[in-house]
């Protein structure tokens, strides 16, 4: 089986973050009198920004169980899960830190905001829930295999039965993973279904790659069941739900968001699956190796975690387009240059928060 990298992986993860990055910076700070859904550039804008989360739990999922699966083959998942646990957990605290008020706990003041969950929190968990997984059916890859589509397929379809679930009687530190009500900006459902379906593909890659026609057919099998997912999932919904009579398959049909995007992913899969060869060694694949400093440092710019002073302080609302848009582009330069030469948060929060569990061991 070959060992090259799978370079696709890195450039997608690449433009997720990017996409974030924009997307965060002009969503925040333009003026809400542009947003015009009229406007055919605002509209394009706004389709493409919604691919961006469902891109990322989709390549985190896969990047995850595919070095899991390699770890296996080489006789050494033990420690890639040892890994994948501190990870899991590493972003969990990230997360939870860059929403802490630390100006107002210095004056006593403790609010609950920053317990409310974010993209970090639901790929920490999600890793954890995967290496469980992995753990459960790593013996049997094919019936690992089925059970990650089953979960991705079930977490999607039920998406109606908990889409406005209130769970007043729940610690807060736990409902926030399942409900919105309290300020959650994503949930773990149906966010980890994504995260199911990119484990799923990660073990088609780790079983097949290696075959003369794989990239060919899997290219072609990701742009065809990618536009079907687009354009026709809602239809098959509705007819299983003629067929079976279960209403929940129309319920979620008629709100089909996440079928959908799943598509929108399958397909930018494709793409840069298609042109992987530009992307070896490029700017792009280092890009794509930097998602947790970038995102680190794009929060701290915007919002002020750490600070109490950001982008949002001074200019929240307060663009016109033009103003937007290249200060997206200025904002996009400075954070990756940040993340590239002036700090190595990944390595940096990682080892230390190996020496804390260490010590704390001791």
């Amino acid at each position: 089986m070959h060992s090259n990298r799978l370079y696709f992986i890195d450039a997608v993860r690449a433009f997720a973050i990017l996409m974030m990055l924009q997307g965060h910076f002009i969503d925040t700070l333009l003026d809400p009198i542009y947003r015009d859904t009229s406007n055919m550039f605002f509209n394009i804008w706004s389709y493409f920004r919604g691919v961006t989360a469902p891109t990322f739990f989709t390549i985190s999922g896969l990047v995850f169980m595919y070095l899991l699966l390699k770890a296996k083959e080489k006789g050494n998942d033990k420690a890639r899960i040892r890994k994948g646990l501190y990870r899991g957990l590493l972003l969990l605290f990230i997360g939870y830190t860059l929403r802490v008020d630390f100006y107002g706990w210095f004056q006593g003041k403790f609010y609950t905001y920053f317990l409310v969950i974010d993209v970090l929190q639901c790929i920490g968990l999600s890793l954890i829930l995967m290496v469980g997984l992995y753990y459960v059916f790593k013996a049997n890859t094919y019936m690992l295999s089925v059970v990650l589509v089953i979960i991705g397929c079930v977490i999607f379809v039920t998406e109606p039965l908990y889409r406005t679930l209130l769970l007043p009687d729940a610690p807060l530190i736990l409902a926030n993973y399942i409900t919105k009500e309290n300020g959650s900006v994503f949930t773990i459902i149906p966010w980890f279904g994504y995260t199911a379906f990119g484990a799923f593909f990660a073990t088609v890659f780790f079983r097949h790659v290696h075959r003369r026609a794989f990239k060919a057919l899997t290219i072609f099998t990701f742009f065809l069941v990618g536009l079907l997912l687009i354009f026709t999932s809602s239809w098959l919904l509705h007819k299983l739900g003629r067929i079976t009579g279960e209403t929940l398959f129309d319920a979620a049909a008629d709100y089909n968001y996440l079928f959908s995007r799943l598509g929108d992913v399958l397909v930018l899969f494709g793409l840069f699956y298609a042109f992987e060869h530009f992307f070896k060694r490029s700017i792009i694949t280092r890009i794509g190796e930097k998602t947790l400093s970038i995102y680190t440092f794009h929060f701290i710019i915007i919002f002020g975690s750490y600070t109490g002073i950001g982008l949002k302080h001074f200019y929240y609302k307060a663009l016109d387009p033009y103003q937007a848009i290249f200060g997206a582009l200025a904002f996009i330069l400075v954070v990756v240059v940040i993340s590239f030469y002036y700090a190595k948060t990944n390595t940096f929060l990682y080892n230390l928060f190996l020496k804390v569990v260490d010590r704390i061991k001791q």
